[in-house]
């Protein structure tokens, strides 16, 4: 059998060859280390960068939109009734019958419903009764005073009886007074057990049946009525307006359920003061009704007549900042470190809904910011887009 031969032997590597190769894989190490940190750095600044420049909000504006002078302006109103009252029992019992529903025209004084009250009418009696025996003590004790008085000038009774018997006359006769005094009060609460008009108007509800407990009160309303032949408009007048407000000046209403009809009515009365929370005038406007085609309860456009105004602009009602410290604009001005916003304080004027009418506070040359964030501060930076940056702006 011959020999398969000896593998040839495996040299060990020498320490030069060992360290050579531990110096190569640190040098890959720190290679990809270097590169790794580097990377990161890179991300890092780019993060940084778009970060800052995302940082201030984008924001659109356009010039504002020059307006018509305003000499005139519509206020929204409410129409009430020019007597309103809701109506109550003043005696416990229950309704017999009421004699009015809702819609009537009634007159002052007309009979609206009687309550059954029998402890009232008892007690009445009695008070009545009470009355009469006063009336017999008082009318007794009255005689016999004066029979001592006649009898104590001859000296035929001691003058201590004589002035006994004057005191009890004295106080009998009062003792007639109080039970006059109730039973007239009774007759009043008996009075009552009728219930009457207290104007001339409408009945607007009827809250009770017949035969429903009564108690008197303010816990159940039976009726309510309103005066309806003339009624009151109230509205609130801006502060900017407040001077051109005289009392006795025509006022022209119109309404949505009469279209192209206008009425006309008087402003009576102001509150001569502005309200400090909206800094308004309220004023009233009485308007004949005797045909009843106005309803209290309506919404009324009431159209003033104001001294013409200088120029104002039109601007996007979402332009409009409604905070703490008023009603502002936000505009862009261009600062030292770029472009800021700057909030105006500003007056509107006419509302369309869509668009405002700012009578003080902006001029020619404002930017005005369209749609503000809600964040949006004072001297806050911006990136601005719109007609002079490139975007879509104005309205």
């Amino acid at each position: 059998m011959e020999s398969l031969g000896h593998a040839p032997e495996l040299k060990p590597a020498s320490p030069r060859a060992a360290l050579v190769g531990l110096g190569i894989v640190l040098l890959v190490a720190c290679v990809l280390a270097g590169a790794g940190i580097l990377g990161r750095l890179h991300s890092s600044n780019v993060l940084a960068k778009q970060t800052n420049a995302l940082a201030p909000p984008t924001v659109s504006v356009a010039p504002p939109r020059s307006g018509a002078p305003l000499d005139s302006f519509v206020l929204p109103g409410n129409v009430t009734a020019y007597t309103d009252a809701p109506i109550y029992a003043r005696v416990n019992g229950y309704l017999t019958r009421w004699y009015y529903d809702i819609g009537a025209h009634v007159q002052k004084g007309a009979l609206l419903a009687t309550i059954s009250a029998p402890e009232v009418d008892q007690e009445l009696a009695q008070a009545q009764a009470d009355l009469e025996t006063a009336e017999t003590n008082s009318k007794n004790a009255g005689i016999q005073a004066q029979r001592y008085s006649d009898l104590v000038k001859s000296n035929a009774v001691s003058r201590l009886d004589t002035d006994t018997l004057v005191t009890q006359a004295a106080a009998a006769a009062s003792a007639v007074r109080s039970a006059q005094a109730n039973v007239q009060r009774l007759r009043a609460m008996q009075s009552f057990e009728k219930v009457y008009a207290p104007f001339t108007g409408i009945v607007t509800a009827r809250n009770v049946d017949t035969g429903q407990l009564i108690t008197q009160g303010s816990g159940t309303e039976l009726f309510h009525m309103q005066a309806v032949q003339t009624l009151r408009v109230y509205t609130n007048v801006p502060q900017l307006y407040s001077n051109s407000i005289r009392r006795g000046m025509k006022i022209t209403l119109a309404f949505t359920e009469f279209p192209g009809k206008t009425f006309e009515g008087t402003l009576v009365r102001t509150a001569d003061a502005i309200d400090p929370a909206n800094r308004t005038l309220l004023v009233e406007i009485d308007v004949e009704n005797r045909d009843g085609k106005l309803l209290p309860g309506a919404l009324a456009q009431v159209h003033f007549k104001a001294a013409p105004t200088a120029a104002t602009f039109v601007v996007p009602s979402g332009a409009l900042i409604f905070r703490q410290a008023g009603l502002q604009v936000g505009t862009v001005i261009d600062g030292s470190g770029g472009t800021v916003a700057h909030l105006v304080p500003v007056t509107i004027g006419q509302d369309d809904g869509s668009t405002v009418q700012v009578v003080s506070g902006l001029k020619n040359s404002d930017r005005v910011i369209q749609d503000p964030p809600d964040s949006l501060i004072e001297g806050e930076r911006v990136t601005v887009v719109g007609p002079d940056h490139g975007g879509a702006g104005g309205f």
